[in-house]
C-alpha cells in the first residue's frame, strides 16, 4: 500500500497544483501580493536604484585574488601613478602624455572586454567616450604645452593673440 493510500488522498489524480498566474505584455518579477506585474518600458519618473554598469562585473573569476580581479583599474592607475611620478621629477610632458595614454588605454579596454570590473563605472558608451575625449585632450595639451611645443595648432595661436591685443 503506498503512502498516499494510508493518508486517506487519492494517488490517482496526483499532486494538485496552483493555477500558475499569468499576464500579459512586459512582466517583470512577482509584486508584494505574488502576482506577476505589468511593467512599462517607460523610464521611471523617480529613480528607486541604479543599475550596474555594463562590464561591471569581475575581470577574473570570482576565487582568483582581488588584486587579479581588478588588473583594468590596476593597470590605468599604475601608469598614471607613473606619468604624475615623471612629472614630479621635472619630466613635465612625457609625463602627462603617460597620463593621457593611460585614459585612452581605459577607453580601449572599455571597448574590448566584457568585464572590466571598478573601471566600469557608467554605461560602456560613456565611459569610453569620457575616458577617451579626457585622455585626447591631456595628450594634446601636453604636445603643445611651452617651451617649445611638439604640436602647434595656428589658429589657437590667433585666438590667444586676439583676446591678449583686445
Amino acid at each position: 500500500m503506498s503512502a498516499d493510500a494510508r493518508s486517506g488522498e487519492a494517488s490517482s489524480a496526483g499532486p494538485e497544483r496552483p493555477e500558475e498566474p499569468t499576464a500579459k505584455g512586459a512582466v517583470s518579477a512577482p509584486g508584494p501580493d505574488g502576482e506577476p506585474r505589468k511593467v512599462s518600458r517607460r523610464f521611471p519618473l523617480f529613480t528607486r536604484d541604479t543599475a550596474r554598469p555594463e562590464g561591471g562585473g569581475r575581470a577574473a573569476p570570482g576565487d582568483a585574488p582581488a588584486p587579479a580581479r581588478q588588473w583594468p583599474l590596476l593597470t590605468v592607475v599604475s601608469v598614471v601613478a607613473v606619468g604624475l611620478l615623471l612629472t614630479a621629477f621635472d619630466v613635465f610632458r612625457m609625463g602627462t602624455i603617460l597620463v593621457g595614454l593611460a585614459l585612452l588605454a581605459a577607453a580601449v579596454m572599455r571597448w574590448t572586454l566584457p568585464g572590466v570590473g571598478m573601471l566600469a563605472v557608467r554605461s560602456r558608451f560613456t565611459d569610453m567616450v569620457t575616458y577617451g575625449s579626457l585622455g585626447l585632450v591631456i595628450v594634446l595639451l601636453a604636445m603643445m604645452a611651452q617651451p617649445k611645443p611638439w604640436l602647434e595648432i595656428p589658429f589657437l595661436d590667433d585666438t590667444l593673440h586676439f583676446t591678449i591685443s583686445s
